[in-house]
């Protein structure tokens, strides 16, 4: 706020007066605060207007690569765990989680064309709302899925009594439910603050808190930014930790072997999720101060897209390490694959002696008719 009154001086006090009350009426954004900010201080600056800096272009880089590795990875997982294969639990796990990278990855466009064009959202309010709302679910989902799928495989493995009365396909459907449900939750303040300000032909995508009371502002920016951080970063994180670690341990006491092979896969998963999630988190909570002091201004420009690029490219690692990297999942596919090559190799046969066949059968008759000429 500082830099931008100073570069206020310069104007006319009435267009003072009304960019002033435009800034301080999208200043305390929650998600992309810091962008709300360098859009005005671009408008101040003519020069600058059109250009995006490193780190938006680092985000777009793992925007994009999320979308392209994530949809098709996310997509055969659906298709194997949901059409393909027998419903068990682990399959719903992996199902549900897919379902939630999937949806998330596809409305990942919008979001890219919003940093692509500076900030700039020309879809609309309802369209600005429902982004809004999809991502957070989807996003949450996702952590939440990755934390049972923690819980069901510590139990499963350790606790194979309690496992085998209680891990039913209808508990876990409930779970499932449950978890969508918190999502929801999660989410659903997007519906009701997030709206779009336009200034100069230029419209931004924001969450409007308040428009005048500071203090109502700074109350909902805390509790929303310390809900996401306990129940979409904290709890998960500790609990996969916790599971994680002692099937390591219980693993390693059975065999040496196969204990190697656990230990890196759970250390795969367990850093990924540090590596994707952390960033985004601490620059949440670090976002902040920022109503006390814009010291650090500049620094949480860059360091905000860059992490909510790290988060979002944690979508498509999903696939990769929770399901591809299981030699039982490995398996499954090759004979589905073969499978489905077989049938259409099949089909293709079929239709070829079919196609001969009738083409033997009209040389016959055509025979028969001269014969009979």
């Amino acid at each position: 706020m500082i830099v931008l009154q100073k570069n206020l001086i310069q104007l006319p006090m009435l267009q003072q007066e009304i960019i002033m009350e435009e800034i301080e009426y999208v200043f305390d954004e929650f998600e992309n605060y810091t962008y709300a900010s360098e859009y005005f201080q671009q408008e101040l600056e003519l020069e600058e207007r059109s250009r995006l800096g490193p780190a938006q272009w680092i985000s777009l880089v793992l925007y994009s690569l999320a979308f392209v590795l994530g949809v098709p990875g996310n997509a055969i997982v659906i298709w194997f765990t949901g059409f393909k294969w027998e419903k068990t639990v682990a399959t719903l796990w992996f199902l549900n989680l897919a379902v939630a990278d999937f949806v998330f990855l596809l409305f990942l466009p919008l979001y890219i064309s919003y940093v692509a064009m500076n900030f700039h959202w020309p879809f609309g309010t309802w369209l600005c709302k429902a982004n809004s709302f999809i991502a957070l679910l989807n996003m949450f989902a996702s952590v939440f899925f990755l934390t049972v799928i923690s819980l069901d495989r510590y139990v499963h493995l350790i606790h194979p009594v309690f496992s085998q009365r209680h891990r039913t396909l209808r508990n876990a459907l409930c779970a499932i439910g449950i978890i969508w449900l918190v999502a929801g939750l999660i989410a659903g303040p997007a519906l009701y603050f997030r709206e779009t300000l336009e200034h100069n032909n230029h419209t931004i995508c924001y969450n409007n808190f308040h428009q005048s009371d500071d203090s109502i502002v700074l109350m909902r920016h805390h509790a929303l930014t310390w809900i996401k951080f306990v129940l979409g970063y904290l709890l998960p994180l500790l609990t996969m930790i916790i599971c994680y670690s002692l099937l390591a341990l219980q693993v390693k006491r059975r065999a040496a072997l196969t204990s190697s092979r656990h230990f890196w896969t759970i250390l795969a998963v367990v850093l990924a999720f540090i590596i994707c999630w952390t960033p985004f988190h601490l620059f949440s909570i670090w976002e902040l101060s920022i109503h006390h002091s814009s010291a650090y201004h500049h620094v949480l420009q860059a360091g905000l897209p860059i992490s909510t690029g790290l988060a979002f490219f944690n979508s498509c690692l999903n696939p990769l390490l929770y399901v591809l990297i299981s030699k039982k999942f490995q398996a499954r596919f090759q004979a589905s694959v073969a499978e489905l090559l077989k049938h259409t190799l099949r089909e293709v046969s079929w239709s070829g002696t079919v196609s001969e066949q009738y083409k033997h059968s009209e040389t016959k008759n055509l025979c028969l008719l001269e014969i009979m000429q």
